[in-house]
């Protein structure tokens, strides 16, 4: 077994990017940035620049063959990333994957399958796994604060992406739903101990950027699982004034809500503005909520440490390429359910290869 932090590549150089990159800082001693790859100019020598990376690559298979990196995150548009895993996997590298795992469900079985046959992990990041708040509710479930947990809510929304390649489907491959909801369906799968999936409900639509894309903008779901319990998860691309994420558990003996923003936020006022409040917010002048120590609140470097042990074999996997392929799975049958108009069954067996082509071909019919 190697020693000293794991030697990490990221590929792309916008927010996602940025979040690992600083993330990883935050965990010194673990895991290092040596390299970033991204085909958009100068964005990779800015992030290179920023964090003081080594060696920046315009192309990922480069990096790929770069012997001094152990372990690659991808932040780049969803429609890449199956490529660019089974590409990392061949040339044996750990995968660290931004979610949505990928676009489709075969291209989840040929990255599973490319990192099995290459023995290297397959390492889903969903930061939800590791927020801290969150991470405290499933601390007070596990110990029958709330006896049996029957209801869990998850919300996530802001008034749309932070890149462009978000609004186009053939790059992203759903809109709200996907991009959003998969922390949802992941983040209750997880708090229940993944449980079967048994069915899923959604209704979505595009109501306020049919002008920027066909994507659904406003999307809400209800996933009911193995053991009389479910979820409901409400995500938007529509929601004005800035970020809102929380949960609310519900058992039959109690309760708890959190939210990301509020109780770690510094309530503010400016006539003047300033550089930055928090995640997707508009503007920092009248009335700003920004958050103190905003990655650790998310659970991004918790995640990375996690990570980092996975990959030195001090810790099991806890979010993997097999968590995101049931998400995935999820998306389809919700996506299929907002285009039928009723409950869809899982596991469902895809008509279309994306998710949202299984609603999109009945709203334009």
């Amino acid at each position: 077994m190697k020693d000293g932090p794991v030697r990490v590549g990221i590929i792309g150089s916008q927010f996602q990017a940025e979040c690992h990159a600083a993330a990883i800082d935050m965990i010194e001693g673990e895991m290092t940035v040596v390299a970033v790859a991204s085909p958009t100019p100068g964005n990779a020598k800015a992030l290179a620049d920023r964090h003081k990376i080594a060696r920046v690559y315009s192309d990922y298979r480069d990096l790929a063959a770069d012997p001094e990196i152990e372990a690659v995150t991808i932040t780049s548009p969803n429609a890449l990333h199956c490529e660019m895993a089974v590409t990392l996997a061949q040339a044996g590298k750990h995968v660290i994957c931004e979610k949505p795992l990928c676009v489709t469900l075969d291209e989840a079985d040929r990255m599973i399958e490319a990192c099995r046959a290459n023995s290297v992990l397959l390492l889903y990041a969903e930061e939800l796994f590791f927020t801290p708040k969150y991470l405290k509710a499933k601390e007070m479930a596990n110990s029958g604060a709330f006896g049996k947990v029957h209801l869990i809510k998850q919300s996530e929304k802001h008034f749309g992406p932070h890149s462009e390649w978000f609004w186009d489907v053939k790059r992203s491959g759903g809109g709200a739903l996907l991009d959003l909801g998969c922390h949802g369906i992941a983040f209750a799968y997880w708090f229940l101990g993944r449980p079967k999936l048994l069915s899923a409900y959604s209704h979505l639509g595009t109501y306020v950027h049919g002008d920027k894309t066909q994507a659904d903008d406003e999307a809400v779901t209800i996933i009911e699982f193995e053991g009389q319990a479910f979820s409901v998860i409400e995500n938007s691309w529509a929601r004005r004034g800035g970020m809102d994420d929380r949960i609310e558990i519900y058992g039959e003996g109690g309760l708890t809500i959190a939210n990301l923003h509020m109780g770690n936020a510094l309530p503010t006022y400016s006539e003047y503005g300033f550089g930055y409040a928090v995640e997707k917010a508009p503007t920092t002048t009248g009335w700003t909520y920004p958050v103190f120590e905003e990655l650790w609140n998310y659970g991004f470097p918790q995640e990375m440490r996690h990570f980092a042990r996975a990959i030195r074999g001090l810790e099991s996997p806890q979010a993997t390429g097999e968590d995101g392929k049931v998400v995935l799975e999820a998306v389809y049958a919700a996506y299929a359910s907002a285009g039928l108009g009723c409950k869809v069954s899982l596991p469902y067996q895809p008509t279309t290869a994306r998710p949202i082509d299984e609603w999109l071909k009945r709203k334009q019919a």
